[in-house]
Parts: structure tokens; sequence; C-alpha cells
């Protein structure tokens, strides 16, 4: 499921325009990730959490050179499945 079927599905149980239907989706993910970006955690009890984890910088190579390169600290968004997802998945 992409973007565009996620509003469709919105669209047609909701009973709502694609036009409102796709404000909803944008809202709901861009507020996500505004938490995110302000390192709050956001968590949809049932579904998910999702975190920033937070990565040092280390000496790492290049692959094919061998060269010793610098990777610089980096945050990156994490996702963990909840209880009922796992469950659902899982039967």
């Amino acid at each position: 499921m992409n973007r565009s079927d996620l509003i469709n599905a919105l669209k047609d149980e909701a009973d709502i325009s694609r036009k409102d239907a796709e404000r909803v989706v944008d809202t709901f993910f861009n507020s996500i990730a505004d938490s995110l970006i302000e390192n709050e955690r956001v968590e949809i009890r049932g579904f998910a959490s999702f975190t920033v984890k937070e990565y040092k910088s280390y000496v790492g190579r290049n692959p094919k050179t061998g060269e010793k390169i610098t990777v610089p600290s980096k945050r990156l968004p994490f996702f963990k499945v909840g209880k009922e997802l796992k469950e659902m998945v899982d039967e």
C-alpha cells in the first residue's frame, strides 16, 4: 500500500472527498515527522511507536579503497511494532 492507496481507502471508508482524505493523511504524517524532528516519541497504541535514535561519529573504511573515513554523527527515525499489530500479522 502506498500513500495514494491509503488516501483512497480513507476516502471510501469515511465517505469523504479525496481532497479531505489527502489533507487528513498529510496532517497525520506531518504531525509524526514534526514530533520526531523535535525529538519527541510518538506512540500509537496497538500499532507502533516511533523514536529517534542518535548514532555517534565513528571511523569507517571505504570498502572499495580501504581508505579510512570519518562517518559523522546522525539521527535516524526508528520504528518499533506494537504488540497487537505483531500478533495480527503473525496469525
